[in-house]
C-alpha cells in the first residue's frame, strides 16, 4: 500500500473489493491517508456449476487488516447485490456508522434481525436523499436521488482533499417513475461545473442502444394484459420492484381484483415499503383463505418465483407442490421479469410446466411487461456529458460492459482524459494528475453453504462437479489379518460385479506389492490410487472421484 507523504500531491485510493468486472457482491473502499470509508456490501447468487452454494459474498481481508482505519459506511440502495452481504460482514468488523435512506435501512434491519443481530450491535443512521455529512476527517458525502427499480436509490458525491468523485450508483433515467421522483440531474450538472475528478458509473446496459423503457410504459402494458385475463391472475416479479408492485396494486384496484401476496420475500419487501411510505395498498391485502369464495376474475396473486427458484411460490404452483393453491385451466400467469444470467434453464422449466398445465402464460419478450432498472447508452452518455469527469471508471458490469462503456465515453464531445478498466482488488490511485493502478489487495469470492461461510473453496466445487459428472468410487483396503479390498461406487456405473472384482484385483495387487516392499501406508495408499485410476480410465474412459482408504 502507498504510505502517506505530506510532500506529495494528495491522493485517494479507490479499492473495489466486489462488483468490478462482474454484476453482484458490490463493495468499494476509499482510503485517504489513515482513514477508510466503505460503500455497500452485497452478495451474488451462484452459477449452475457452483453446486450446493447458497450465496457468494466478497472477501474482506483488506478491511479486516485495516479495521482500525474504517470510519464509516454508506449504502446506495436496498438490493441484495448491495446490502445482502452485511449480515456476514458487519459482525467481523468494528462498529461504525452506516448511512442509508429509509427504505434501504428498513430492509437492512429486517435482514440483520433474521441473523439475530441486535439493534445495539450496529450503528444505522437514516438520512434522506439530499443529505450531506462527513465521515472521519477526510470524507464528505452528498447523496442525490437516482431512479432505479427500487425507491430510495442514491448516487453520491464524495469530496476529499484529493478531489471530487461522483458515483452514480445503479440507475436509469426514468422520465416517468412510478413515485414521480426524478433523478437529480441538476445536482450532477452542478458537480460537473464545480469539477468532477472521477466518475464511477453503472455499466450494466452499456451494450444496449437507446434508452431503457420507463416503468410507466410497463404499467400500461401490464394493465392491458391483466384486463384480458378471464380467470385468476398469478403475477411474479422481483420482490424489490416496489414501484412496479405499487403500479400492479393500482391496476388491480381499477380492475376490481383483490390482491394476495404469496412468498416470504414478497411480504417482507411490501411490509418494509409500507412502513416507510413507499407503498400504499388501495385495498387491504387478503389471505388465500379469504378469497376462497370469490370469483376467479376478482383475484390477483403477486408471488415469488420470477427466477424459477425451486422453493418459490410459482415453482411450487407449476409442479403441484403448493399446500393451498392449485393452478387450473383458465388461470393466467404473468412473469414481469427477465431471467438473471444463469437462471434461464430454471425459468424455462417452470414456463414449460405451466404450459403443460394449460394456463395462459405471459412473459418477455413476446409481451413488453418488464424493463431493466439500468440505463442504456443514451442515459449513460447523458451522465458523462453532465458530469464532465477528468477520469472515468466504468463499474457494475462484466468486462464487456465496462469496455463498451469506455468506448461510448470516447465518442462524446468531451471525453474523459483517461479511463481505467479495473478489476476487484485493484488499488487505484487518484490525484489531480494521476489515475492509475498501483497495486492489488486480496479480493474474490467467499462461498456460503448452509451454515458454513468460507469453508468451501474452488477445489471442493471442482470435486462436486466431478462427482456430478463422473461419479465417486471408494476403495477401502484392510491389511490384516489377510489383505482384502471393498469397493463402493455411486453415480459411476450400474452395479457390475465383474468390474468391481477387477478393480479389487488391481487394488489388491498394488497393496500386496507395497507391503512386500515395506512401503509406508501413505505410499501404499497412493500406489493403490494410481493403479486403480489408470485401470478405470482404460476400461471405462471415465474419471470418477477416487477415495482410497487403508485400515491397518
Amino acid at each position: 500500500m502507498t504510505q502517506p507523504d505530506d510532500t506529495k500531491t494528495p491522493h485517494l485510493e479507490v479499492i473495489p473489493l466486489g462488483g468490478m468486472g462482474e454484476i453482484g457482491k458490490n463493495i468499494t473502499a476509499y482510503r485517504y491517508e489513515d482513514e477508510i470509508m466503505v460503500v455497500d456490501a452485497g452478495l451474488a447468487f451462484p452459477d449452475s456449476h457452483q453446486m450446493g452454494i447458497d450465496l457468494i459474498i466478497p472477501r474482506i481481508d483488506y478491511l479486516q487488516q485495516h479495521a482500525g482505519m474504517i470510519k464509516g459506511w454508506i449504502l446506495t440502495h436496498g438490493h441484495e447485490d448491495h446490502i445482502g452481504g452485511l449480515p456476514y460482514i458487519l459482525p467481523r468488523l468494528p462498529k461504525v456508522p452506516v448511512y442509508g435512506a429509509p427504505l434501504t435501512l428498513g430492509l437492512v434491519r429486517e435482514k440483520l434481525s433474521e441473523f439475530g443481530i441486535k439493534d445495539h450491535e450496529t450503528d444505522l443512521r437514516e438520512v434522506d436523499l439530499n443529505a450531506k455529512f462527513k465521515i472521519g476527517k477526510h470524507f464528505e458525502i452528498e447523496y442525490f436521488r437516482m431512479t432505479h427499480s427500487i425507491p430510495d436509490n442514491a448516487g453520491y458525491i464524495l469530496t476529499t482533499p484529493a478531489g471530487r468523485v461522483l458515483h452514480t450508483g445503479d440507475f436509469k433515467l426514468d422520465e416517468h417513475p412510478a413515485d414521480g421522483k426524478l433523478s437529480d440531474l441538476g445536482r450532477i450538472e452542478q458537480a460537473g461545473k464545480d469539477g468532477v475528478l472521477l466518475l464511477i458509473s453503472d455499466s450494466t446496459n452499456a451494450e444496449r442502444p437507446g434508452r431503457t423503457p420507463s416503468e410507466a410504459e410497463i404499467a400500461v402494458n401490464l394493465e392491458d394484459v391483466i384486463a384480458n385475463c378471464k380467470g385468476r391472475v398469478f403475477l411474479t416479479t422481483f420482490a424489490s420492484q416496489v414501484n412496479r408492485i405499487q403500479n400492479i396494486l393500482n391496476i388491480a384496484h381499477r380492475q376490481s381484483r383483490r390482491v394476495i401476496m404469496e412468498g416470504r420475500s414478497m411480504l417482507k419487501y411490501a411490509q418494509v415499503a409500507q412502513a416507510v411510505g413507499h407503498m400504499t395498498a388501495p385495498d387491504p391485502f387478503l389471505t388465500n383463505d379469504e378469497v376462497a369464495g370469490m370469483q376467479d376474475q376478482q383475484v390477483l396473486y403477486i408471488c415469488t418465483g420470477s427466477q424459477g427458484q425451486p422453493m418459490s411460490v410459482l415453482s411450487r404452483l407449476a409442479f403441484g407442490n403448493h399446500a393451498k393453491i392449485a393452478l387450473r385451466r383458465g388461470d393466467s400467469v404473468i412473469l414481469s421479469s427477465n431471467p438473471i444470467p444463469g437462471n434461464e434453464e430454471a425459468v424455462n422449466l417452470v414456463i414449460n410446466r405451466l404450459y403443460e398445465i394449460g394456463v395462459d402464460v405471459y412473459y418477455p419478450p413476446a409481451y413488453k411487461i418488464h424493463a431493466s432498472g439500468h440505463g442504456s447508452q443514451e442515459e449513460l452518455a447523458t451522465i458523462l456529458n453532465l458530469a464532465r469527469p477528468k477520469f472515468f471508471l466504468p463499474w457494475h458490469g462484466e468486462p464487456r460492459h465496462q469496455i463498451n462503456h469506455a468506448k461510448l465515453a470516447q465518442t462524446l464531445p468531451r471525453p474523459p482524459k483517461r479511463t481505467l478498466i479495473a478489476k476487484n482488488g485493484d488499488v487505484i490511485q487518484l490525484s489531480a494528475d494521476e489515475f492509475k493502478v498501483t497495486g492489488t489487495v486480496p479480493a474474490g469470492a467467499v462461498y456460503v453453504d448452509g451454515l458454513g461461510v468460507g469453508d468451501i473453496g474452488d477445489d471442493v466445487l471442482l470435486d462436486r462437479v466431478n462427482m456430478s459428472q463422473e461419479g465417486i468410487l471408494i476403495m477401502t483396503a484392510v491389511l490384516h489379518p489377510t489383505p482384502h479390498v471393498e469397493v463402493v461406487s455411486r453415480g459411476f456405473v450400474r452395479a457390475n460385479r465383474d468390474l468391481d472384482n477387477q478393480i479389487r484385483k488391481v487394488a489388491l495387487e498394488a497393496i500386496e506389492q507395497g507391503v512386500r516392499d515395506k512401503k509406508r501406508l501413505e505410499d501404499v495408499r497412493d500406489d493403490m490410487y494410481g493403479a486403480v485410476r489408470r485401470f478405470v480410465r482404460k476400461v471405462t474412459g471415465r474419471n470418477p472421484v477416487l477415495i482410497p482408504l487403508i485400515v491397518d
